[in-house]
C-alpha cells in the first residue's frame, strides 16, 4: 500500500507577530529613508504614523489595526496633531541605525498620544508626538463627512495629560490667541501656493489625503518662496479636515519671521475651509 504525501505549506507569521516586528526600535537607514537634507521628514511621519496605529491596536488587544465602530462600520485612527522638536535630521546618513523608542498614552476617550524619541549612535536627533482621534465617514466615500466616534477602550483606562492635545483642541475650537509667537486667528495670506494632489501618490489606502503629505506640501511651497531654507528644527501641525480626490488644495503663507526663522501657514480647500494649520522653525529661512 502506498501512502500519499500531503504537502502543506509552512505556516507564515501571524499579523500580530508582524505587528511586533514592525515595532522593532532599530532601522537600518538607506535611500528610502533619506533626502538631500538627511533624514526624510515625510518618510519619518509615515513610519511613525504606522507605528502609532500598530501600538494603538496592540493597546486595544486587536490582532491587527482594523478599527471598527460599535455597529461594525470601518473607523480610522486619524492623526489630528503632530509635533516635531529638537530635530537634527541633517546629521543622519545612509547606513546609520535609527533607534526609535516609543510610548503610548491615552489622552481622553477619543484621543491617543504616542511619543517617539529618535537617536543615532546614542545621540538624539529629535522627538515626535502624534495625537490621533477615531473618525468615520458619515456619508460613504465622502471625505468631507469625516466625524469623530468613540471606540471601546480597555477597562480602568487612566487618561494622561498632553500639551499637544490641549493645543490642538484650543486651535480647533478657536481658543488659541497665539502659537509660535503668531496670532492664530490671522488668515490673510501673504502668498498662496496651489497644489493638485495625485490619488496614486498623496492619498492613503483609506482614500484620505495622507497626514504626512500635509507637511510635505507645505515644504514644497516654502522652498519655492525661501530657496535657502535650512533643515527643520521644530514643527507643529494641526489637522482640521480632509479633501476629496481631484480636489485642489492651497497653502497660504500667513506670516513669517526672518529673525526668529519661523513660519505660520495653513492648508485650505478652494471654498476657504481650513484643513490644517502649520507652524515651523528652521535653522534659517534665507
Amino acid at each position: 500500500m502506498s501512502a500519499a504525501l500531503l504537502d502543506f505549506p509552512p505556516a507564515g507569521p501571524s499579523a500580530r507577530d508582524l505587528m511586533e516586528r514592525a515595532l522593532d526600535p532599530h532601522i537600518l537607514l538607506g535611500m528610502p529613508h533619506l533626502n538631500g537634507n538627511g533624514l526624510s521628514e515625510t518618510w519619518l511621519m509615515k513610519e511613525l504614523g504606522h507605528r502609532h496605529w500598530l501600538m494603538l491596536a496592540c493597546h486595544l488587544g486587536l490582532d491587527n489595526a482594523a478599527f471598527r465602530t460599535a455597529d461594525g462600520e470601518e473607523a480610522y485612527a486619524a492623526i489630528c496633531a503632530t509635533s516635531l522638536t529638537d530635530a537634527r535630521f541633517d546629521v543622519v546618513q545612509a547606513n546609520n541605525i535609527l533607534t526609535i523608542h516609543s510610548r503610548l498614552s491615552v489622552v481622553s476617550r477619543t484621543r491617543t498620544s504616542t511619543r517617539h524619541e529618535l537617536s543615532v549612535h546614542g545621540r538624539s536627533v529629535g522627538a515626535v508626538e502624534l495625537i490621533s482621534t477615531f473618525v468615520y465617514r458619515t456619508i460613504k466615500d465622502n471625505n468631507h463627512s469625516i466625524a469623530r466616534v468613540t471606540l471601546p477602550e480597555p477597562p480602568g483606562e487612566r487618561f494622561q495629560p498632553s500639551r499637544l492635545a490641549e493645543n490642538a483642541a484650543d486651535i480647533r475650537n478657536g481658543r488659541s490667541a497665539t502659537h509660535f509667537g503668531f496670532p492664530v486667528p490671522a488668515n490673510k495670506a501673504l502668498r498662496t501656493f496651489r497644489f493638485d494632489p495625485s490619488a496614486s501618490q498623496e492619498f492613503n489606502g483609506a482614500g484620505l489625503f495622507y497626514f504626512a503629505e500635509y507637511q510635505a506640501l507645505a515644504d514644497r511651497a516654502l522652498e519655492s518662496w525661501f530657496p535657502l531654507k535650512g533643515p527643520v528644527v521644530r514643527k507643529d501641525v494641526f489637522f482640521l479636515g480632509n479633501i476629496e480626490r481631484n480636489e485642489s488644495v492651497f497653502f497660504d503663507l500667513i506670516d513669517f519671521s526672518d529673525e526668529q526663522k519661523t513660519v505660520y501657514g495653513q492648508l485650505r480647500r478652494e471654498n476657504g475651509k481650513v484643513i490644517a494649520k502649520i507652524f515651523g522653525l528652521w535653522t534659517c529661512l534665507g
